[in-house]
């Protein structure tokens, strides 16, 4: 037992230390690496919001409002009045999120 302990901790060091990589400051300039690191993959996380996590959002958010308006219709035939607060909520989510796009990165400063 303690041999397999022994190799798995050998295994995971030697792991650790094949996969690791080093970055250099070549200047002394830690900060500048970051930043520059940063506006490299800023644009890359800014399109990946943009195309796939804002659409996927907004389909889910259009997808309960309509089943919330169904349910309501469906109260309303029951119980003859309508609560809209929740379905006005998922359409003011629904719209933040389809506006949001145009204006976060801004706010964000990328």
């Amino acid at each position: 037992m303690k041999k397999k302990k022994l190799f798995a901790l050998v295994l995971a060091v030697v792991l650790i230390v094949a996969m690791a990589t080093v970055a250099y400051a070549t200047t002394g300039n830690v900060a500048g690496v970051f930043e520059q690191t940063w506006r490299s993959a800023a644009q890359q996380i800014k399109t990946v919001v943009n195309k796939v996590v804002f659409p996927a959002l907004d389909m889910i958010l259009a997808i309960l409002l309509f089943v919330k308006i169904g349910g309501l219709y469906l109260d309303y035939r029951k119980h003859g009045q309508i609560e809209w607060t929740p379905a006005a909520i998922l359409f003011a989510g629904l719209i933040f999120s389809l506006t949001a796009p145009t204006y976060i990165w801004t706010i964000l400063g990328i």
